[in-house]
C-alpha cells in the first residue's frame, strides 16, 4: 500500500499543510541508504512511535502523528549540523581552527593503565572517576553483544566494575539514543547520565536539549554530560564482521580477540594478540556506514565548562601533555568539510533555522543521490 494511500485511510479530511511523516524519513534517509544509525529519530518522537527493527534500523512501531520531529533532528535529515556549532561552547573561549570553541584541549593517557582497557583509556576513567565520586549516576556506552560476536549494543553502566567489562572498540553503530528511555535500570527520580557517542549522536542530543519539548519516554534531559569520539567511519556490522572479515578472509569470530583502526589501517588480532591481519581501511570501504563521512594516547578537546568539571575529576589519573598535533585535527576538520561540501546541495548557513525544510530538501536534491527512494509499497 502505497504512502499516501495510507494517509488518506487514517482520516477523511485534507492533510495540514507542512507535516512531515515517519516514511518520508524513511524514503529520504533510511531507504535512501543515508541512516548512520545514531537513533536520535527514535528518541525525539514524542509518542514513542519509532523503534528499532530486526535490521538495526528505526521503524514504525504504532501510528505516526506527523509531528515532523523525526525528519528535523535527524542529523542526515532535516538537522542543520552547522547550527549546531553554536549551540554547544562558551564564545569567549578560544578556538583550534576549524574545531571551534575550545576549553582545554591536551594529549593524554591513564597512568597507571587500567585493565582490560585498550588505547589510552582516557574514557573508561573518566567514566569510572565520575561515578566513584556520584557526579553521574550511569554511563551509555558500547558493549559486546550477548549473541553476536563483535557487535556493539547499548548499554548504560552504572558501576565501576561494569565501565571496564565494556571497554574497547566496536565499529559498528548501536542506535544509542533509540535507549534514552533508561527502562530496567535502578536509577534514582531524576538521573544523571553520560553518553559515550559519535558526533552525529552528540549533535542530535544537543539539538533536542536546546528545544524545550516532552519527548515521550526519552529523558534527553537526564543527559548532562557527552562524550564524543573523534571518528571518520562507521560500519555495518554484518558487512564489516560477518561479510568481509569471516566470510572474505576467513576469520573465526570466536578466535578474534582485538579489532581496531590505526594510522589508516584494520588491525585484527586474535586472542593471544597476535595480529591475524592488518590491511588499508580503504579495503573495507564497502563495509562503511554511507551516511558517515597515536601511539596509546587519546587526543582530547575540552568543549564545555561542564566538561571541565567533569575532567577535574580523572586529571589525577592521566598523564597529560599539550596537543601534540593541534593542526592534523584541522586537517582533518578540512577533509570532512571537503567531502560533506562534495555533496551539499543546500546553502551552507549557521544562521540558518536549526531545521531544514523537507519540501527544500526535495527541491535541493532532486535527481541525486539524496532524492528520496519512492516504492510501490511501505512496511506497515
Amino acid at each position: 500500500m502505497a504512502g499516501f494511500d495510507i494517509r488518506e485511510l487514517m482520516n477523511d479530511i485534507d492533510e495540514a499543510p507542512g507535516k512531515v511523516w515517519f516514511w518520508d524519513l524513511e524514503k529520504s534517509v533510511i531507504d535512501a541508504d543515508r541512516c548512520v544509525q545514531c537513533g536520535v529519530c527514535v528518541a525525539a518522537c514524542p509518542t514513542d512511535s519509532i523503534g528499532i527493527g530486526d535490521d538495526d534500523l528505526p521503524t514504525l512501531v504504532k501510528m505516526c502523528t506527523g509531528c515532523s520531529l523525526c525528519w528535523d533532528f535527524c542529523p542526515r535529515g532535516g538537522l542543520q549540523y552547522e547550527k549546531t556549532w553554536k549551540i554547544v561552547g562558551n564564545a569567549e573561549a578560544r578556538t583550534i581552527d576549524g574545531i571551534g570553541h575550545v576549553e582545554e584541549s591536551y594529549t593524554a593517557r591513564v597512568d597507571p593503565m587500567i585493565e582490560g582497557v585498550q588505547d589510552g583509556g582516557v574514557v573508561s576513567a573518566l567514566l569510572i572517576s565520575l561515578l566513584e565520586a556520584g557526579e553521574i549516576d550511569g554511563a551509555l556506552i558500547a558493549r559486546e553483544s550477548p549473541t553476536d560476536r563483535w557487535k556493539g549494543e547499548p548499554f548504560l553502566a552504572t558501576t565501576p566494575e561494569e565501565v571496564v567489562e565494556c571497554a574497547g572498540s566496536f565499529y559498528n553503530q548501536t542506535l544509542a539514543l533509540g535507549h534514552v528511555d533508561f527502562k530496567g535500570y535502578d536509577l534514582p527520580p531524576n538521573p544523571r547520565i553520560a553518553v559515550v557517542g559519535t558526533p552525529c549522536e552528540v549533535e542530535g542530543i544537543k539539538a533536542m536539549q536546546a528545544r524545550p519539548w516532552t519527548w515521550g519516554s526519552s529523558q534527553v534531559e537526564a543527559i548532562t554530560l557527552t562524550v564524543a569520539l573523534l571518528c571518520t567511519k562507521s560500519f555495518n556490522y554484518e558487512k564489516l564482521m560477518l561479510e568481509e572479515i569471516r566470510d572474505q578472509r576467513g576469520v573465526d569470530l570466536d578466535n578474534v580477540g582485538r579489532v581496531d583502526v590505526i594510522r589508516g589501517k584494520m588491525v585484527v588480532q586474535d586472542l593471544e594478540g597476535e595480529t591475524i591481519f592488518e590491511e588499508p581501511i580503504r579495503d573495507f570501504h564497502g563495509a562503511a556506514l554511507k551516511g558517515c563521512g597515536a601511539d596509546g594516547y587519546s587526543s582530547i578537546v575540552v568543549r564545555t565548562e561542564e566538561g571541565v568539571a567533569a575532567l577535574d575529576h580523572v586529571r589525577s589519573k592521566l598523564e597529560m601533555r599539550e596537543l601534540d598535533k593541534p593542526q592534523a585535527l584541522d586537517k582533518l576538520d578540512s577533509l570532512n568539510k571537503r567531502v560533506a561540501f562534495k555533496s551539499l546541495k543546500r546553502a551552507f548557513d549557521p544562521d540558518a533555522p536549526l531545521f531544514i525544510d523537507y519540501e527544500e530538501h526535495l527541491e535541493n536534491y532532486s535527481g541525486t543521490d539524496r532524492a528520496p527512494v519512492e516504492h510501490d509499497a511501505v512496511r506497515y
